[in-house]
């Protein structure tokens, strides 16, 4: 029985994310990623590409490469939403699938092709992925995942792509060597030195020549060069934990400053976690000084997903780690240990009040975006002037709360 093994990627997933919440930004270069000088483009749409922008570029010579594009920082929670939706709609129709990353999912097919196509089958599930979520996602079919890969990103902008057995060399020979996952750019440096420019040149030298320069993984590039991939589709687990970081865009000793940071980090987890429907028993606090040497401390709590706890425990475990002596670059905020459920009211330390609080917030985010409504705690009187959603012009919502 052949292998029939589907790759599906969603199309510069973090900008279509953002043009679906404003349509005002179709057909417009857009930046999504850090907007300080130190901050890097996450994703930026094809508009962008001309340009010579790419991820993984500092933000700032993106800027500088393409002064019109729209920039806009982003938020994991809207990404990771659309994610699932797209999770869901897979999970719902194929036996075994895998989550590469947020937008990638391989799938195996094998043995479907008895009752139906898998070509076809592929093609009306990508059908069934945009008309439920608006997302434009590319696929491509093949006899293992390494040929499925390279065929779905030659098929994008929102395409797909079928390589039959026996065609997989012909159809990779004329690429770049860049093609090939596992080759970066020390890697293409290196093989160009030698002259290799396509995988053409690969697949007609011998594998001991590619072992002898580029060690062990000489002989994985060669064969992946060749079309050949035994590796499996690895069965979809739930991920068990979650991240988030604030990069200064100057380092800083303000304990204001760092303050407001580990709130809105702390909130931020806590809407993620209540819209995933899960719990968490373990805060981790990330500090990265000035020099560049990081530290990490953790603690393990009772199963929860409410603001109060999570920043609580945020806090003071800022309080046991913070070096007062040293400037800070970067903050990370980090929940495991994750697990299916809802909150589970403590009659003796939970206030029905602010549990219904919390409900009457997420409403709102979800109505109006997750800028709606947010704690006064998190921002000063500038970034709320600046900071508008995106769905009215209007600013947030902004949250007064008791002291403790």
């Amino acid at each position: 029985m052949q292998n029939s093994i589907l790759h599906f990627d969603l199309d510069t997933f973090f900008v279509s994310c953002e043009r679906l919440l404003d349509s005002r930004l179709q057909k417009k270069p857009l930046l999504v990623g850090g907007l300080s000088d130190r901050g890097v483009v996450a994703a930026c749409s094809y508009e962008t590409r001309p340009y010579g922008i790419r991820s993984g570029m500092s933000m700032k010579m993106a800027r500088q490469l393409c002064p019109e594009a729209v920039c806009i920082r982003g938020d994991s929670g809207v990404y990771s939403k659309y994610s699932h939706l797209v999770t869901e709609i897979i999970s719902n129709e194929v036996p075994l699938f895998e989550k590469s990353s947020i937008d990638e999912f391989y799938v195996d097919l094998t043995g479907m092709d008895r009752f139906f196509g898998n070509y076809k089958f592929a093609r009306e599930l990508r059908h069934k992925i945009i008309e439920n979520t608006g997302l434009p996602i590319s696929f491509g079919l093949s006899q293992n995942k390494i040929v499925s890969k390279v065929a779905t990103g030659e098929a994008k902008p929102n395409n797909e792509l079928q390589i039959d057995a026996g065609l997989e060399k012909p159809f990779l020979a004329p690429l770049s060597i860049r093609k090939i996952p596992m080759v970066g750019k020390a890697s293409a440096q290196t093989l160009k030195s030698l002259g290799i420019f396509k995988i053409r040149t690969l697949q007609e030298m011998p594998a001991e020549v590619l072992v002898r320069v580029m060690g062990k993984n000489g002989e994985t590039i060669w064969r992946r060069a060749q079309g050949i991939d035994h590796v499996p589709v690895v069965p979809y687990n739930e991920r068990k934990s979650t991240s988030t970081e604030r990069t200064y865009e100057r380092d800083t000793i303000d304990m204001q400053t760092m303050k407001e940071s580990l709130i809105a980090m702390g909130e931020k987890m806590a809407y993620q976690l209540r819209m995933d429907n899960r719990l968490t028993a373990c805060v981790t606090l990330r500090i990265k000084y000035s020099d560049f040497k990081t530290y990490t401390k953790q603690k393990r709590i009772p199963y929860t997903n409410s603001d109060h706890k999570i920043i609580a425990t945020v806090m003071e475990l800022f309080k046991s780690l913070y070096n007062r002596r040293m400037l800070v670059r970067l903050l990370g905020v980090k929940v495991s240990h994750l697990v299916q459920g809802s909150h589970q009211i403590d009659m003796f330390e939970d206030d029905e009040a602010v549990l219904n609080l919390y409900a009457s917030m997420d409403r709102m985010r979800q109505r109006y975006g997750p800028a709606a409504v947010m704690r006064a705690a998190t921002i000063d009187t500038k970034s709320i002037r600046s900071n508008r959603n995106p769905f009215n012009g209007e600013p947030p919502i902004v949250l007064a709360h008791r002291r403790q």
